[in-house]
């Protein structure tokens, strides 16, 4: 005979009650907290609010046909080269590193030919290069 009378019965079952309370607790917290985490904003600069161009200006010049002319404050300048260029800006600049160069390129001209200009300015060490836009939509 079996020994004793009624036996319990195993549970063989996961009681979900305390996870899904767990769970609706963390889901309650994440609700509340969402709203209250800011993202980084970036405020970017806008056209219209540039500063003044400064005095003594070195400004390169890229027509339609992709060849370069130096402008020297404003003054028409000469057709120069881009192995060349580096070395006239060095020589405008006179030892100033702090003189700025603007670049003015025509629309119509190849995203390629600003970027290497850039660059050999960049391998040159010359170190305040800019961009020339027009002010307002056009």
């Amino acid at each position: 005979m079996r020994g004793g009378g009624s036996r319990r019965r195993t549970i063989s079952e996961i009681n979900m009650v305390p996870f899904i309370d767990v769970m609706l607790v963390l889901l309650i917290i994440f609700m509340v907290t969402a709203p209250l985490i800011t993202t980084g904003i970036v405020d970017l600069p806008s056209v219209g609010k540039s500063q003044q161009r400064p005095e003594h200006v070195v400004e390169l010049v890229v027509g339609t046909d992709e060849k370069l002319r130096v402008r020297v404050d404003g003054k028409e300048g000469d057709p120069v080269a881009l192995r060349d260029v580096a070395a006239r800006v060095r020589e405008i600049q006179d030892g100033n590193a702090d003189t700025p160069v603007v670049i003015s390129a025509d629309r119509n001209v190849k995203y390629e030919a600003v970027v290497k200009l850039m660059d050999t300015l960049q391998r040159a060490g010359v170190r305040k290069v800019g961009l020339s836009v027009k002010n307002g939509a056009s």
